[in-house]
């Protein structure tokens, strides 16, 4: 399946910077009926505010907390789209103690995270006549890079989660994309050292794209383009497969 974001109401989860900020701008761009903006800090979306007015709402949401997520689901019940795109990363040794305290985190928050976004907003797509959901996944979720172990762990989770979505949704009209960028031009990069990256427009784009084109996988950058070149055969005959035939 398919779908248009014009005249959609869309959800986008860390929609305040980075590539949360760039696909709620493309969003609007194509035609998106309104955004929600899901953060943390009620005031860092002023902003897109001032620049989009009514067609965009500021909402709370802390992954980590359970009952944030359902009050979201609540105030939000007109969304068609979800772009859970927030998460974060930790960087931290695998063989240090602290490694333990990073995954957990990470894990909450990456996997845990996605897990209750889910199960709290996919009802009130589906009660919208369908639509789709959108992980934020990486380049890391197939390949775990020394230096950033456990975020490519949650990451490994959270890909493997969503191909479990896809497969769940398929029968309640919701399209599931996972998305696997490289490095991105974001706050997020430079903090894992990355100084290049291209920008997060390059994604934006690129989940507009493949949401009107069905697609499960998108790799949006020339690094990810690599992974995609790689891995479609593997995707096709393992992932995408009907293995139960």
């Amino acid at each position: 399946m398919s779908i248009l974001v014009e005249n959609k109401v869309a959800l986008v989860t860390g929609a305040n910077r980075g590539i949360g900020k760039a696909i709620t701008e493309s969003l609007l761009k194509h035609g998106a009926k309104k955004v929600y903006l899901a953060v943390r800090d009620l005031s860092s979306t002023y902003n897109l505010v001032e620049k989009y007015g009514d067609k965009v709402v500021t909402l709370k949401l802390d992954m980590a907390n359970p009952e944030e997520i359902k009050a979201l689901a609540a105030a939000a019940k007109d969304v068609e789209v979800v772009i859970n795109n927030a998460g974060i990363l930790e960087i931290a040794d695998l063989f240090e103690e602290e490694f333990d305290q990073a995954l957990e985190q990470q894990l909450d928050i990456n996997l845990f995270g996605l897990v209750r976004i889910a199960r709290a907003l996919t009802p009130v797509i589906e009660a919208n006549g369908g639509g789709a959901f959108v992980q934020l996944n990486s380049i890391v979720s197939i390949r775990n890079f020394s230096g950033v172990d456990a975020y490519s762990a949650s990451k490994a989770a959270s890909y493997s989660i969503t191909q479990g979505l896809r497969e769940q949704l398929l029968d309640k009209n919701i399209q599931v994309l996972s998305v696997h960028p490289g490095p991105i031009d974001t706050d997020m990069a430079a903090k894992a050292g990355m100084t290049e990256g291209e920008s997060a427009n390059t994604v934006a784009e690129g989940v507009i794209s493949a949401l009107a084109e069905g697609q499960f996988h998108l790799f949006p950058d020339p690094m990810a383009k690599q992974f995609e070149t790689a891995y479609q055969d593997f995707a096709k005959s393992i992932v995408l497969a009907d293995l139960g035939s």
